[in-house]
């Protein structure tokens, strides 16, 4: 079931970001591809999702990552929602998009 909410999650992130699969879970750092990575991770762990899940699913699909850039991308997001509340709501929408 986890499995599925993460590949909802990334559909959504990849649309929004307009960016393909393989570019998310490509090994490269351009602004746009880490920021869509980070709401990927804030996603899923406020689903909840476990941070060993998040690793895991993201390993699947060729990306393996240690826990520690997973919690910075998670506060990265923290703080940009802090500080734009359309960020906010659009990511109140997407919440609201994914179905169990």
């Amino acid at each position: 079931m986890k499995l599925n909410i993460f590949n909802q999650y990334v559909d959504i992130v990849c649309d929004i970001y307009s960016i393909s699969k393989e570019e998310l879970f490509k090994k490269e750092k351009t602004r746009n591809i880490s920021e869509a990575r980070y709401l990927l991770y804030y996603l899923c762990i406020k689903r909840p999702m476990k941070l060993i899940n998040i690793q895991e699913f993201m390993a699947k699909n060729g990306y393996v990552i240690s826990h520690s850039p997973v919690l910075h991308g998670i506060k990265s997001i923290e703080k940009k929602i802090k500080k734009d509340k359309d960020y906010k709501d659009t990511i109140k929408q997407i919440k609201e998009c994914v179905t169990v």
